[in-house]
């Protein structure tokens, strides 16, 4: 069922013991969106709590310094920008066909959740700015810190095709609530550990390009986590770099898993659709930025996918 602001607002002030979910290998916009608004069901008085399939990394654990950890059993259950319950990870094999709420941004959603928001915005914590101010929260500074977490992130820094009028003010009006914008900015784009530069490095060395140099593909195995001592933690950054050399119009981070099976992160500008490609291998996501899973090997997947980008570009 499709459901407007006001009734998400309602439904949740009915409810308690409050489970967020936030998607597998989390991002900003995730973590953000999760546990702002816990932060904001727990100033009116709700238990909440958030949890992931995977480690958070460390760079965002500002985003729930301080948090009060709450035990019990959850009655509740909330995904926040998760488009399709298979990305939940392993989270999937206990919530799947539970979850009472979903609050989405992605147009590619499959309305899994007895209850939906759905809205087209730039990120996921623009809907849940809008939730937080229904529920008539206070929007404290460490509140401020995780929506404008979300929303920088989401945007590439504001620099994305997705960014609105709207996005530029939710993300002032953050900063006037005390959102630490100058830190999370550096923080989220401009600091790397040595391993990731290492990674980084690795990566980019083999970097293919095909089709007139229009497609480019970056691949992440699991000797190069060992090599470089990095992790998957870490390859948040590397999707936007296949889309930056001049001439791509389709770029691809294929990301080896342990169990040797891999996803696949597509960055496309606006002559092409990344959620369009990655829905012919069951994905989903945004025009420009949209990931899929594969159950084979990295050189299996790179070739399909290769082949499904020849057709788009005829």
């Amino acid at each position: 069922m499709r459901i407007d602001v006001k009734q998400c607002a309602a439904l949740l002030k009915e409810h308690d013991d409050i489970l967020i979910l936030t998607h597998a290998h989390p991002d900003g916009d995730t973590l953000g969106a999760g546990f702002g608004l816990c932060r904001a069901l727990l100033k009116i008085g709700k238990r909440a709590r958030v949890i992931n399939a995977d480690d958070i990394p460390k760079k965002y654990a500002y985003l729930y310094a301080d948090m009060p950890q709450y035990d019990f059993d959850e009655k509740f259950v909330i995904a926040v920008d998760v488009a399709t319950e298979n990305l939940l990870g392993e989270l999937a094999e206990s919530y799947a066909g539970k979850i009472d709420l979903c609050i989405d941004h992605h147009m590619t959603n499959t309305e899994y959740a007895d209850a939906l928001l759905l809205e087209d915005t730039a990120a996921a914590c623009e809907v849940i700015c809008k939730v937080i101010c229904e529920l008539g929260a206070e929007v404290d500074r460490d509140m401020a810190n995780c929506l404008f977490t979300g929303i920088s992130t989401d945007t590439g820094c504001f620099r994305y095709a997705s960014v609105t009028p709207s996005t530029m003010r939710i993300a002032a009006w953050l900063i006037d609530m005390g959102a630490d914008n100058g830190y999370i900015n550096r923080v989220m784009f401009e600091t790397k550990t040595k391993t990731y530069a290492h990674l980084e490095r690795l990566a980019l060395d083999g970097m293919e390009f095909f089709y007139d140099d229009k497609v480019a593909v970056m691949t992440v195995t699991q000797e190069m986590y060992r090599v470089t001592g990095s992790n998957e933690q870490e390859t948040e950054a590397l999707a936007p770099l296949t889309r930056q050399i001049d001439g791509v119009e389709i770029g691809i981070l294929i990301r080896e898993k342990p169990d040797l099976t891999c996803k696949a992160s597509l960055r496309t500008f606006e002559s092409f659709n990344a959620a369009e490609l990655a829905k012919a291998f069951g994905g989903g996501g945004h025009a420009q930025a949209a990931a899929c899973r594969f159950d084979c090997g990295v050189d299996e997947a790179k070739r399909r996918i290769i082949e499904k980008c020849g057709e788009l570009l005829k």
